[in-house]
């Protein structure tokens, strides 16, 4: 496999210096791989903080300025970073205010924030935690103990983000961050496996002319195995899929997420088709957003996230943001 690196062991920190260099409003510090806006700590703000393995940027860091998160820890590819790194972030964002820690739910990253936040509590800086675990597909995974956690993280960050930025109290973040994560749900195919840098061949093996309904964003087993099907027939899946587990009664956003490995003339092909597929459900669509944002390497393939809005989360959603993968309104 030819990939675009040095050698493995130097992906992440090759890759934190080059985020260095392109953002100059973003401190990465690339030695203990935290990434912080340069403003934090901003006064009387709730912190946000969240992380996870690196191989599904822009995830975690992409998303780290105004209006999102204020600080993100990658760690090794799909590996979680360490308590030290989480800790130290919170360290780094706290106005006194306290610290949110956005979770994907996977068993290693579960462990490391929770013991992440015993040692910032230890410092005297108040965290609340809230477990994103929106995939449908299957229930208790390689990595989990439940459902993933997957593209409403997004959602969650965005969401959140606002509301901490408008200067809300800890309790009031967290409340509509995990209102959020209620609100969402998701679900990814696969057309290929992804290869990560350390390993240099796919970490599982996906026949040619089939695909895995219900891939996890680490390559894990999805629902079932099929013969290639159409953009249509995948839509039709997938969003039948999420909507037998919601029904919503007012107005989703819609996320029709990349792998990392699908162009956006197929992504903005894929995205018809769910639109299709949510009108003849009787779906009202507020918001849409294609794109490659929670990514696995260089799967080929796709997902799609769903989270019910009112009024408040979708005024949430349109404020303002300015991060390297997210931006608008400012």
């Amino acid at each position: 496999m030819k990939m675009l690196i040095n050698v493995p062991e130097s992906v992440v920190s090759d890759a934190l210096r080059g985020i260095a260099a392109a953002h100059p409003d973003l401190t990465v510090d690339v030695e203990n791989r935290v990434i912080v806006r340069r403003d934090a700590p901003v006064a009387d703000k709730v912190g946000l903080v969240s992380g996870g393995g690196s191989g599904h940027e822009p995830l975690h860091g992409g998303f780290v300025g105004p209006g999102m998160l204020d600080a993100a820890c990658p760690g090794e590819v799909f590996t979680s970073p360490v308590p030290d790194q989480m800790a130290r972030a919170a360290a780094a964002v706290d106005s006194g205010q306290g610290v949110l820690f956005i979770v994907k739910n996977y068993t290693g990253d579960v462990l490391n924030f929770d013991m992440a936040a015993e040692l910032a509590e230890d410092e005297g800086i108040r965290v609340a935690k809230v477990l994103v675990n929106d995939d449908v597909a299957v229930t208790d995974s390689l990595y989990t103990a439940g459902r993933r956690g997957t593209g409403a993280t997004l959602f969650v960050e965005k969401i959140a983000g606002a509301v901490a930025e408008e200067g809300a109290p800890l309790e009031r973040v967290e409340a509509v961050a995990r209102q959020v994560n209620e609100s969402s749900r998701s679900f990814g195919v696969a057309l290929s496996a992804c290869t990560t840098p350390a390993k240099g061949s796919p970490t599982f093996d996906l026949p040619p002319g089939e695909l895995e309904l219900g891939v996890g964003i680490h390559g894990e087993p999805g629902r079932e195995r099929r013969a290639m099907m159409t953009s249509a027939e995948i839509a039709d899946f997938a969003v039948d899929a999420i909507l037998q587990d919601m029904s919503p009664t007012a107005p989703v956003l819609a996320l029709v997420n990349g792998m990392g490995a699908t162009p956006l003339l197929e992504l903005y092909g894929f995205n018809a088709e769910v639109q299709r597929v949510l009108q003849e459900r009787g779906v009202a669509v507020a918001r849409t957003l294609v794109g490659n944002y929670v990514t696995s390497l260089d799967m080929a393939g796709c997902s799609v996230t769903l989270c019910q809005v009112d009024e408040e989360l979708l005024r949430l959603w349109d404020a303002p943001v300015r991060t390297p993968a997210l931006r608008w309104g400012i």
